[in-house]
C-alpha cells in the first residue's frame, strides 16, 4: 500500500508535476500499449510518444485543498477459504470423490516474503486443506502429492500428525505420490500414509537431520565488526556465528539433532515394518531413485500420479472415473492434478550477494531436508 498526502496544493510547483505525472500515466493504460510509448513532463506539458509520432497535452493544472492518492499492489491470499475444484473424472450420483492434497516446496512453519505480498504459510495451508477434506463427506480417499526436499522439524512433524488426523477422524484411505523429489520431511510425510507411489526419476528418501551453524567471526573482523554479547547463561548463544563453537556446545547440538534423528526412523519402521531390517541402509540420509527405493521397500509401486489415483479409487471403494479434486481459493486456479499451488516470486535481495547466519530470519533450525542446493544451505 502506498500513500501520498500534501496539505495544500494551489500553486506548488511539484503538486502540479505530481498530477500531471499521474495524469499522464493514466492516459497510458486507458490508450493501451500495443506499441511503444514515452510519457515525460517538459515545460509544464505531458508529452508522449512513440514510434510513429508524439501526442502532447499543455496548459495549466492545479488542485485546490487536500491531495491524497492511494495504490494498491498485491491482495491478500486468504481472502477465502479453501474451495474443492474438479480437476477430472465424473461427478457420481452416489457421491463419492477423489481428493488430491498437493504439498509443494520447502516445509516450514512461517509465510514467506513475496515480490508484492507475502506468500502462505505451508503448514497452515496444509491444516486448511485437512479440515476440508475431514468436513467433506463425499471424499473417499486422499492423495499425497508431494514434490518437496523437505524442510523444519517441528513443520514436518505438524503435517504429519495433520494426515494422522485425516485418517482418524474419516478412516479413509491416503495415498502418497512422489513427483520429483519426496526427501527429508517429504518422506518422513508420505510413510504416514497407507501406500506409496513414486515416478521411475523420482528420489527418496533422506532420511536425516541437518543443523545448518556458520563461523563468521573473521568476516566480521574485516569490515571491523566486533561482538560484544551481554549474556547470562554459558550456552544461550550456542551456535551463534560470531564466533567459534565451543565443544560442549557442538555436543549439545549434535544430541538434539540424534534424538531428531531416531524419531524420524521410528516414525518410519512404525509405520512400514518392513523396513526394519535394512534400517542402516535408508537411515544415513542417503536418496535413492523410484526403483532402488522399491528393492528397500521405502514405496510401494513405481509409476505416476494416475496410478496413484487409481490405488486411492480402489482402495475407497470408488468406480473407474471417480471425480478427483483439489483445494483452491478463489484467486487461484487449477486445471489438473498436476497443477501446483505456486505463492509468487520470492522477493529478491537488495545486496548482490547472500551471507549465511547474518539475516535475522534465517537464523538456523533443525531440518528433515536433503540439501543437494546450495542456495538451501544458506536459507535456514
Amino acid at each position: 500500500m502506498i500513500r501520498c498526502h500534501t496539505s495544500r496544493c494551489s500553486t506548488g510547483r511539484e503538486p502540479q508535476r505530481f498530477l500531471i505525472a499521474l495524469f499522464g500515466f493514466a492516459l497510458v493504460l486507458a490508450t493501451g500499449c500495443s506499441s511503444p510509448r514515452r510519457v515525460f513532463y517538459h515545460d509544464g506539458k505531458i508529452q508522449m510518444g512513440d514510434v510513429n509520432g508524439k501526442m502532447q497535452l499543455g496548459g495549466t493544472m492545479g488542485v485546490e485543498g487536500k491531495l491524497q492518492t492511494e495504490i494498491s499492489m498485491g491482495g491478500d491470499k486468504r481472502e477465502s477459504t479453501v474451495l474443492p475444484i474438479q480437476v477430472e473424472g465424473t461427478a457420481s450420483k452416489r457421491g463419492g470423490k477423489i481428493a488430491v492434497v498437493d504439498v509443494d516446496g520447502i516445509l516450514v512453519d512461517k509465510a514467506s516474503p513475496a515480490l508484492l505480498s507475502a506468500s502462505e504459510n505451508p503448514v497452515a495451508m496444509f491444516r486448511e486443506k485437512c479440515d476440508a477434506v475431514i468436513a467433506d463427506k463425499q471424499v473417499k480417499a486422499v492423495v499425497l502429492r508431494l514434490n518437496s526436499p523437505g524442510g523444519g522439524a517441528t513443520a514436518t512433524d505438524i503435517m504429519a500428525r495433520e494426515i494422522q488426523r485425516v485418517r482418524t477422524n474419516r478412516e479413509i484411505p491416503v495415498v502418497a505420490c512422489v513427483m520429483d523429489l519426496g526427501a527429508g520431511g517429504a518422506y518422513y510425510l508420505a510413510t504416514q500414509c497407507d501406500a506409496i507411489v513414486c515416478h521411475p526419476t523420482s528420489l527418496v528418501g533422506g532420511v536425516g537431520v541437518i543443523l545448518n551453524v556458520y563461523n563468521l567471526e573473521d568476516t566480521m573482523g574485516q569490515f571491523n565488526v566486533l561482538s560484544t554479547p551481554i549474556k547470562s547463561g554459558d550456552k544461550i548463544d550456542a551456535g551463534t556465528p560470531e564466533r567459534p563453537i565451543d565443544p560442549s556446545e557442538l555436543a549439545m547440538l549434535r544430541e538434539i539433532a540424534q534424538s531428531f534423528h531416531q524419531q524420524f526412523i521410528e516414525q518410519i519402521v512404525e509405520r512400514r515394518p518392513d523396513m526394519r531390517s535394512s534400517v542402516d541402509k535408508w537411515s544415513d540420509g542417503t536418496v535413492y531413485a523410484g526403483a532402488k527405493s522399491i528393492e528397500l521397500g521405502m514405496v510401494d509401486e513405481v509409476g505416476y500420479i494416475d496410478e496413484a489415483i487409481r490405488l486411492a479409487a480402489t482402495r475407497g471403494g470408488l468406480g473407474t472415473d471417480p471425480e478427483v479434486v483439489m483445494y483452491r481459493r478463489k484467486n487461484q486456479h487449477a486445471y489438473t492434478v498436476l497443477d501446483s499451488n505456486a505463492d509468487g516470486a520470492s522477493l529478491p535481495s537488495l545486496l548482490p550477494i547472500h551471507v549465511p547466519g547474518l539475516e535475522r530470519p534465517s537464523m538456523p533450525t533443525f531440518l528433515f531436508m536433503w540439501q543437494s542446493d546450495p542456495s538451501l544451505a544458506s536459507t535456514f
